[in-house]
């Protein structure tokens, strides 16, 4: 009887390690994705944009959206470079995410020189720009939505800086508060290939991942 009950004992406690192991596996993993999943907010509500139409007229805003944020102001004779950097590893990429656009404050007299940047996109390597947005800014326009960022950057004579930023639907600066290389991370600088494909992929590819589970979990509600 004692060799029965010691047997039954045995069997009860594995069917408990079983069941009861993969369910602590689950939720020590469904714990760590929660805290990875999110990308930090650096400064929260910036300005919205005080420009809401673009150069070609179409309506622009931050809002609702997941915006790759730029600052060209009159500097764009060296700005092919970078924007095709951000094409070729961001924008092509991650184009077919819902509400995913880059906007770039760009002074207002340089209308004839944003065309040409963007034919020149258009013609070597083929992108769809519908969801590029250049606004035309004055200085003073530029400068405040800058600072309203709070990063530790500076706009150079031209109004001008080569990093962008992410900001997500509710007009919050994302991005690291961990960084190997430095406490915070504002921005990535476009002029750097490396910088691009070793963080700001990851990056996007996070608070990508943050909207998708947001949205499942909300059409997962509504069905119930």
């Amino acid at each position: 009887l004692l060799k029965k009950m010691k047997g039954k004992m045995k069997k009860q406690l594995v069917l408990g390690v079983l069941f009861v192991f993969p369910l602590l596996v689950y939720l020590f993993f469904a714990s760590g994705k929660n805290n990875f999943a999110k990308l930090p907010t650096l400064t929260p509500n910036i300005q919205s944009l005080p420009i809401n139409k673009d150069f070609s007229n179409r309506s622009v805003t931050l809002k609702d959206h997941i915006s790759i944020l730029g600052y060209w102001g009159g500097d764009l004779s060296d700005k092919k470079a970078e924007a095709l950097n951000l094409n070729e590893k961001i924008f092509k990429r991650f184009n077919g995410f819902d509400d995913f656009q880059f906007v770039f404050f760009v002074n207002e007299e340089n209308e004839e020189e944003v065309q040409a940047l963007k034919n020149a996109l258009q013609t070597g390597t083929g992108t769809d720009l519908s969801n590029w947005y250049f606004l035309p800014s004055s200085p003073k326009q530029i400068q405040s939505h800058f600072q309203s960022l709070k990063t530790p950057y500076q706009l150079n004579q031209q109004y001008s800086t080569p990093y962008v930023f992410i900001v997500d639907k509710n007009l919050n600066l994302r991005g690291r508060n961990d960084d190997e290389d430095m406490e915070e991370l504002f921005g990535f600088d476009a002029r750097s290939v490396a910088e691009i494909s070793k963080k700001m992929i990851d990056d996007v590819k996070v608070i990508l991942a943050e909207y998708r589970l947001a949205l499942k979990i909300y059409n997962s509600d509504r069905k119930k």
